[in-house]
């Protein structure tokens, strides 16, 4: 099973009606998510009681806007980063089964994380530390599967998968080695937590990334043809890679910085558009964060409403939806 993208997309003009239709009900999803998000939770407080009486609209908005919003905004944020990330690397290994979560990217960013937590050191150094560790463990898993050519990379995947398992060792020691005043936290974290998330840099790096490999996408759709289309069409193959490599690893480290372990979304949500809108990467790539966003968003919702007033970790319950989602998209692709 590989992502093969024809050689047309590398010069087809993208047609208006289809990005607008795409776009625009995309936008319309993620509205109506935001406005469930704001309006659900682990208590009954909605947006309208802002303007209510005096003591009624202080807590709604303690609720709504201090607690709510900005939960909100992280799992856009995050969930658009994160598939973001699995759409360059199901690029890079022209297989839709690569994702940040099954590649290891997000364990090695997460092994990098817990051992600045158990260090102690501040925000800056957590995410220096989650993005060197997502950086190195993409370059470990090319490296080591680098001369598999094959139209499906298996050996990389498997090499992925492999790192991904010797990464959770790794984050289970550093939790077996922490004090038991940073264990109960980094365990939450470890699940997926959106809770107290700082959404601002994560917001900012989604919509630089989207600017800067938006422009790229044409070169990205050939890249998807293999390395010697690339080579045959003039694309400096090496180059670009190198690119991704990072791209990938700064938005994989800062998702998981931001709200912890999460799978799936970078592995369902390109999967799922690809079936639905086609592979050219010029809407595919803003189409998949917009969609990441609203896929986490619903899950989010779900954790902080099923076993209201206590809260699941997000993780956990992407992770019960994507596994289903997953394996329905994968017996519809195998009947078509």
């Amino acid at each position: 099973m590989s992502v093969v993208i024809p050689a047309a997309l590398g010069t087809a003009r993208l047609i208006p009606s289809k990005v607008a239709a795409t776009m625009g009900l995309l936008a319309l999803l993620l509205l109506l998510a935001v406005t469930a998000s704001l309006c659900f939770g682990s208590t009954n407080y909605r947006p309208w009681q802002l303007w209510g009486g005096a003591d009624e609209a202080a807590l709604a908005r303690d609720v709504v806007l201090e607690l709510r919003l900005p939960r909100t905004l992280a799992a856009i944020a995050v969930g658009g980063l994160l598939a973001l990330a699995g759409t360059l690397q199901q690029v890079l290994l022209r297989n839709p089964l690569a994702d940040p979560y099954i590649l290891g990217t997000s364990g090695g960013a997460s092994v990098g994380a817990l051992l600045a937590l158990l260090l102690g050191v501040g925000t800056l150094g957590v995410n220096l530390a989650a993005g060197s560790g997502a950086l190195i463990s993409i370059i470990i898993v090319f490296l080591l599967a680098g001369s598999d050519h094959s139209s499906t990379q298996t050996r990389l995947l498997l090499t992925g998968v492999a790192l991904a398992a010797f990464c959770g060792a790794l984050s289970s020691l550093l939790l077996s080695m922490a004090p038991d005043g940073l264990l109960r936290g980094m365990i939450f974290w470890l699940m997926g937590d959106l809770a107290g998330a700082h959404w601002q840099s994560a917001l900012a790096l989604l919509a630089i990334l989207l600017v800067l490999l938006w422009p790229l996408a044409r070169e990205l759709n050939i890249m998807g043809m293999g390395s010697e289309a690339a080579y045959s069409l003039g694309l400096n193959h090496n180059t670009l890679r190198w690119i991704l490599y990072f791209a990938a690893a700064l938005a994989c480290a800062l998702a998981v910085t931001t709200a912890g372990m999460i799978g799936f979304v970078g592995l369902i949500v390109p999967h799922a558009l690809r079936l639905i809108i086609g592979q050219d990467l010029r809407l595919l790539l803003p189409a998949a964060a917009l969609a990441g966003g609203i896929v986490l968003l619903l899950a989010d919702i779900l954790a902080r409403t099923l076993i209201a007033p206590q809260q699941l970790p997000v993780g956990v319950v992407m992770a019960l939806l994507g596994v289903p989602v997953f394996l329905y998209l994968l017996s519809h692709r195998g009947r078509r």
